[in-house]
């Protein structure tokens, strides 16, 4: 055989391996996918949110991609936020805007740069809550940037 047959040979081979290991079914995050063994239970799915007429989602929990949703609340109803950081890209405290919420505990942040809070809804209101960060890594002696990266949602408590 030729030195190029070989090697397209080659190639071709590693293609078929690669792509025949990929084919595992599975939801892109690494651990295992979706695969249930028999002795363990089917998974349950996460509940997504669905839009009221309005437009808002009912949550009780948010994160750093829940940026620029609209949550909507009942009076009584509390929310919490966490925000996950890092040292070296801190996220500011949670900034409150407007009426309707009211702070309450919402535990220990253990983790430098993390963000958390927890407010409950105690009047009819629209609130914005906000937070940032520096979008690189600010460390001395290195290439950075200037960028903030901004979280905020909307908070219609009614």
């Amino acid at each position: 055989m030729r030195p190029i047959r070989k090697t397209t040979l080659a190639l071709a081979t590693l293609t078929l391996l690669l792509v025949g290991c990929g084919t595992e079914a599975g939801n892109g995050k690494g651990g295992g996918g979706d695969r249930v063994s028999p002795s363990s239970p089917a998974p349950t799915p996460t509940p997504t949110p669905t839009p009221t007429a309005t437009g808002c989602t009912t949550r009780a929990e948010l994160g750093a991609t829940d940026s620029g949703d609209t949550v909507c609340l009942a009076v009584g109803d509390t929310i919490r936020i966490s925000l996950d950081g890092t040292k070296s890209r801190p996220w500011k405290p949670v900034a409150v805007d407007g009426s309707g919420l009211e702070a309450t505990n919402s535990g220990i942040v253990l983790l430098p740069g993390d963000a958390s809070s927890a407010y409950k809804a105690v009047s009819a209101g629209q609130v914005r809550l906000s937070s940032q960060r520096p979008l690189c890594a600010t460390e001395t002696g290195r290439v950075s940037c200037k960028g903030i990266q901004e979280w905020w949602v909307a908070v219609e408590v009614k």
